[in-house]
């Protein structure tokens, strides 16, 4: 039941990525240029997302379970440290060179979009990469 709950919300999620925009890099990176033809129209997917988020965080930091009774951990963590601002800058960087980040990419390569494919190789490569750096720094 939990698979099947996991790939229905997915697809709900990968559907509504779809219909705001979010998996066209254009879209994004209109969005993204403040100082030319900005696309103001994905800070309102975001705002959706983000109100969305709120309620059910809030409601998710009442209980201890899932509604299909799996358990329930929510992130502790509270500091703002260096691999936090440094991930998000590279993260940011990523965002605005590609227009793509990773939820998009995956479904636009689910389109079999060309820059998705490259996007998710590259993604792919350094999610390995760091894997064997933080390997090397214990």
């Amino acid at each position: 039941m939990l698979a099947l709950s996991a790939l229905c919300v997915g697809l709900i999620f990968g559907l509504g990525l779809l219909l705001g925009g979010m998996t066209d890099p254009a879209k994004v990176l209109g969005f993204l240029d403040l100082a030319g033809g900005w696309d103001p129209s994905l800070a309102l997917v975001m705002g959706g997302a983000v109100s969305v988020g709120v309620l059910a965080f809030t409601f998710a930091k009442r209980r201890t379970q899932s509604l299909l009774g799996a358990p329930l951990h929510l992130p502790t963590a509270r500091q703002v440290d260096r691999r936090l601002v440094l991930g998000s800058i590279a993260f940011g960087v990523g965002w605005g060179l590609a227009g793509f980040c990773p939820g998009p990419a995956l479904v636009a390569l689910g389109t079999g979009a060309p820059k998705a494919v490259v996007f998710v190789i590259a993604m792919l490569v350094g999610m390995r990469l760091f894997e064997i750096l933080e390997r090397g720094l214990k």
